[in-house]
């Protein structure tokens, strides 16, 4: 991929230019993300009505939490570390919705 994104932050900002509106039909979740480690933070991602808004920042009440290191979150929309495999091995993990996760990866180019 060439442009990949080297930073969360970076990830987090390109995330509504990447959003697939026509996946999202019907949906109304929040996705928190708790990101640890150097370039971490916590991005709050909130799909509603076919749109895609990213905040700085915990949602009050998310849908779903993902959290792993940044470093493994980076790797992993890179195409460099398995979801799957990040999940088995501890890497990442998730707390609420699990269909949301499941879906996560087809509401972005």
């Amino acid at each position: 991929m060439a442009d990949a994104p080297s930073s969360c932050k970076e990830a987090f900002d390109a995330m509504p230019s990447r959003f697939k509106k026509d996946a999202a039909k019907g949906m109304n979740a929040i996705y928190q993300f708790d990101l640890s480690g150097d370039g971490g933070g916590q991005w709050q991602v909130i799909i509603k009505d076919q749109t895609c808004e990213v905040k700085d920042g915990k949602a009050a009440s998310p849908n779903i939490t993902i959290s792993m290191a940044a470093k493994d979150y980076l790797d992993m929309i890179n195409g460099k570390l398995n979801g799957q495999m990040a999940f088995m091995t501890g890497k990442l993990k998730i707390s609420g919705d699990m269909g949301l996760a499941l879906r996560l990866q087809s509401l972005f180019a």
